[in-house]
């Protein structure tokens, strides 16, 4: 059997169509989201499309990714796992998932996936740029196995937030005191109460007069004997 031309007109609106989806992921991503969150598009073969990056643990992301081609289009949903290689910008990824589409003259098909590939994030610049391997085993198409490559340039929506410490009291209160400037520097132990003088405080009682010493007189006593 024959396959039929590609309409033109058809795929003039799958791109369309699929820029709409961007544009209207990537501002939802924006308002929504509190991981770290990329968009972009996503060039292989014959396809290209949209791809957006939600990142949900430390080194973990979800991709969804959707894309176009000359007789299909499609949609894939991937789970990914992140390490670092050579460095905190470059690092290698793995993952799983699966897809949707509808190829014409066939109709609807589904699928799995798996993913290999490298991601770079520009130094000095909101921008991610990725390699990858994509396998994919179909269902309900005329080709069961396709080795897919791509590229995917995403622009960073939501950066990556870095948490600061506050100081007390303008902040929440550190438990070390010599970090928690407390209130502008290490705490100070407080000092024993002072003797407070009259009249700001108890009035001191004038101490007693010294008694005079008895002196015993001699004299005295010899006259009385010789009396």
């Amino acid at each position: 059997m024959q396959r039929q031309e590609a309409d033109p007109e058809d795929n003039y609106m799958k791109k369309i169509f699929i820029t709409a989806l961007l544009v209207a992921a990537a501002a939802t991503a924006s308002q929504a989201q509190k991981y770290r969150t990329a968009a972009g598009i996503r060039l292989g073969g014959d396809q290209f499309g949209a791809t957006v990056q939600q990142r949900i643990a430390e080194k973990t992301t979800l991709e969804g990714i959707a894309l176009v081609g000359s007789r299909e289009y499609s949609g894939t949903l991937l789970y990914q796992r992140h390490w670092p290689m050579l460095g905190k910008r470059f690092n290698y990824y793995l993952g799983g998932g699966g897809h949707i589409g509808n190829l014409k003259d066939q109709g609807v098909f589904t699928g799995l996936d798996a993913i290999v590939g490298v991601e770079y994030k520009v130094n000095g610049l909101p921008f991610l740029l990725s390699a990858d391997v994509k396998p994919a085993l179909h269902f309900n198409h005329e080709d069961w196995v396709n080795l897919a490559t791509g590229i995917s340039i995403r622009y960073v929506i939501v950066p990556e937030k870095k948490e600061k410490k506050s100081i007390w009291p303008f902040g929440k209160q550190e438990v070390e005191e010599e970090k928690s400037g407390w209130p502008f520097g290490k705490k100070k132990e407080l000092e024993p109460p002072k003797k407070k003088v009259w009249p700001f405080g108890k009035k001191e009682e004038p101490a007693p007069e010294p008694e005079p010493e008895k002196r015993i007189d001699l004299n005295k006593i010899f006259k009385k004997k010789e009396n």
